[in-house]
């Protein structure tokens, strides 16, 4: 028989929030965002609710104009490991950047948080989208990489870091005492790699964890961004708002991560959940209403502009068609810019309808307990997702997921009541990566 399919979850902590004004809700911590209680608060009631991970998203450059979230906050790999040290089971992903950082570095920083959590690391690869981020590394906005030269930074990167983790097999080191041998010579492997964009030596001077390898997330959702998913990753963040074009997505996803040779039942599709649940339709909608209108439409132009390289759209006149940007955009965040102009057009909005619906999109999921688990369950059933990340856009969504939809999804049976594994990679199913000097060793 075959085996029947159950859906993942994962929680983004994400401090005030990801909305512009959630900070100035009454119910929002104000310090959330570099609250070391809130962050533990959060990863336990994730782990209350058997979700497989907690995410911690990240970016590099700020201006006066950024979410309020983004100008004080924690640096994910610092966070996760404190926030290990109070969890058992949860996963624990951050978000490091392979544009601006070194594949040494971030290969010893994710293994180490491996050992640290015994086997709950995982890292979400981006490519950073923002030209001004080079100004924060001794470099200019010129030097700043273009979309398809990030990618292939990060394929190679990628291919460095995985080379790295299996420096030492899994029995390298024997640790015996009598006869005073610490480690098997002949089970640690130097890299020696030797690329377009990097060249390092190896070994690193961490071993592997009991999972093998930190698993790999992506969240690009351009054809560069899919193609590096399909390739090299374990799961991937996304974000549609309708489930057509869930379903489109996640099969473009499956295809491609079958054209290179990889089982498509081992890449998870996790778009993003904002669950605005009340125990009616209007106290939901209350709910919706109390953030967006916390948004003045001057930040919402602010939000807006950061998708397309800080462009000041206050420029424009507010209630005429959504202007004419031409290439604008197309080296920063590529899928989400290229989405919001081509909805533009097609649904013929104004610059005002455009930021508003930005600042505070209105989810699907939105409605009571019961209404949000059969959306969540057609998400599911219909092919249009793996599972989903869930992102508070309202105070205390998190703790209503869990508490009121959980409890529906698990008497349906299709989302676990207990966690299967003490290992990320053993909760989501996923198979142990064999050391690929082990495997020549097997398989000469």
């Amino acid at each position: 028989m075959t085996k029947r399919r159950k859906l993942k979850f994962g929680a983004l902590v994400h401090g005030v929030g990801g909305n512009i004004a959630s900070w100035r809700h009454p119910d929002v911590q104000v310090d959330a965002s570099i609250s070391l209680a809130f962050y533990k608060e959060q990863a336990k009631k994730a782990e209350e609710g058997k979700l497989d991970l907690i995410f911690i998203a990240d970016g590099l450059y700020i201006n006066e104009k950024s979410i309020p979230h983004f100008l004080n906050r924690f640096e994910p790999l610092t966070i996760l490991s404190a926030l290990a040290a109070v969890t058992t089971h949860i996963g624990l992903i951050g978000t490091v950047s392979t544009s601006y950082s070194e594949p040494y570095t971030v290969a010893r920083q994710f293994a180490s948080l491996d050992h640290i959590s015994q086997g709950r690391a995982g890292w979400n690869v981006v490519t950073t989208p923002l030209e001004s981020t080079a100004l924060n590394y001794s470099k200019t906005i010129e030097q700043h990489p273009d979309h398809a030269t990030r990618y292939r930074i990060a394929s190679e990167y990628l291919e460095v870091v995985k080379g790295l983790w299996d420096s030492w097999e899994d029995d390298a080191f024997i640790r015996d005492k009598e006869s005073g041998v610490f480690f098997d010579l002949s089970k640690l492997h130097a890299l020696h790699h030797q690329g377009e964009f990097f060249s390092v030596q190896g070994p690193l001077n961490i071993a592997r964890s009991k999972q093998g390898h930190p698993i790999i997330f992506q969240a690009g959702s351009s054809e560069a961004g899919i193609d590096l998913a399909a390739k090299e990753a374990d799961a991937i963040f996304t974000g549609q708002s309708s489930l057509q074009d869930a379903k489109e997505f996640y099969q473009k996803v499956k295809n491609r991560t079958e054209a290179f040779g990889r089982n498509p039942d081992e890449i998870f599709i996790l778009p993003s959940l904002s669950p605005i649940i009340g125990e009616t339709e209007e106290e939901a909608e209350r709910k919706y209403q109390e953030v967006a209108n916390l948004v003045s439409i001057e930040n919402a132009l602010h939000y807006l502009g950061r998708y397309f390289d800080h462009h000041d759209f206050s420029q424009y006149e507010l209630d005429a068609p959504f202007p004419e940007l031409g290439d604008i955009g197309k080296n920063s965040f590529q899928s989400t810019t290229d989405r919001i102009k081509q909805e533009a057009k097609e649904e013929h909005l104004t610059l005002r309808q455009v930021v508003l619906r930005e600042a505070t999109p209105r989810s699907p999921f939105t409605g009571t307990p019961e209404k949000v688990a059969d959306v969540v369950q057609e998400w599911f059933e219909e092919k249009g997702a793996d599972g989903f990340t869930i992102v508070s856009v309202v105070p205390n969504a998190l703790h209503d997921f869990v508490d009121y939809v959980i409890p529906i999804l698990q008497k349906r049976g299709i989302y676990r009541t207990e966690y299967e594994s003490d290992t990320l990679r053993g909760n989501l199913g996923l198979p142990f990566p064999i050391n690929r000097y082990t495997k020549e060793t097997v398989n000469p």
